[in-house]
Parts: C-alpha cells; structure tokens; sequence
C-alpha cells in the first residue's frame, strides 16, 4: 500500500489539530503533532522547562518527529503532520525528507500540502477560546504579541501545490 502524507499548515488557531484529529478519527491517518510530542516528553512550556529552552526542544523534537515519520512511511501508513509549517524553507525540507524516504522507493503516493487561510480576527477570536484551556495541542497561551509575530512571519505557500482551505 502507498502512503499518502498530509502536511498541514496555517497560523495558530486555524484549525490545524482539529482537521487532523478528524483525518484521523474518520479516515485512519496516523496524526503526528509536534505539540504533543513536546509535551509528552518535557511538559508544560515555562513550567516544566524554561521558556529560554524551547527553540532547542522543539529542534530535537523535530529529529524525533522525523524519524517516526520515516518509520511509518517505510511502513505504509497515511500520515498527517499536524504542524504550522509557517516556513517555506521547513515545508521545502520536509517534502525533501518525505520524498527521500518514501516517493524514491515508490512508497509514497502523494504529498499534500494543506493550507489553513484565516485572517487575523478569525485567529484572534478562535485564540481567545482556546487560551482558555492549556494542553497538548495548545501549551501556552497565544498573546497578542505572538499571534502578530506569526501572522506577520507567516509565509503563505504559493506555487507549493498546496490546497486551501478557507477559514472563519
């Protein structure tokens, strides 16, 4: 069987987790969430690990992310990445990384590119629910300040085969 792999993408508070919770409840994908991979295995942001600390915990999570992700590919699974891939340069890396691992050796059927479009006061109203609740897939609160360095670093795929989905 060949996989097909899901690379989600958009800001914080378009719905990345929850169309991938939903990828994986009706469809059987196998959801790999860096959130949860950082939380399960350092806990809380600020408190269970200096805040100074997140850039390298989240670099040696993404080592962690990619090898389960080459293991479940070898395998034969459908995967979602359920990751803002905010970055062109990351989603370029990633679709290196998958394809070395898995199109070269026919495994992999296609790559998708997912894109969540939400506009700022989507974001901002969706984040003011969901800082409510700290969790996995939400493990610090979203201030103002962040949601406007992400929308403002944000870089929108184009030409990148993505798919759009518009949100709000």
């Amino acid at each position: 069987m060949k996989s097909t792999i899901i690379m989600m993408c958009g800001c914080c508070g378009s719905g990345k987790s929850t169309f991938s919770k939903k990828k994986e409840k009706e469809e059987g994908y196998i959801r790999l969430s860096i959130d949860e991979m950082v939380w399960e295995k350092y806990g809380r942001h600020g408190i269970d690990y200096p805040v100074e600390k997140y850039r390298e915990i989240l670099d040696n999570t993404d080592k962690e992310l990619r090898k389960k992700l080459s293991e479940l590919i070898i395998q034969g699974n459908n995967i979602v990445i359920d990751s803002s891939f905010w970055k062109k340069s990351t989603r370029e890396s990633y679709r290196n990384f998958i394809e070395q691992v898995g199109v070269e050796e026919g495994i992999v059927k296609e790559i998708q590119l997912i894109y969540l479009k939400a506009d700022y006061e989507t974001l901002k109203n969706r984040l003011k629910i969901r800082n409510q609740s700290i969790n996995a897939n939400s493990p610090f609160e979203i201030t103002n300040e962040i949601l406007d360095h992400h929308f403002n670093g944000f870089q929108e795929p184009l030409n990148e085969n993505e798919i759009i989905i518009l949100q709000n």
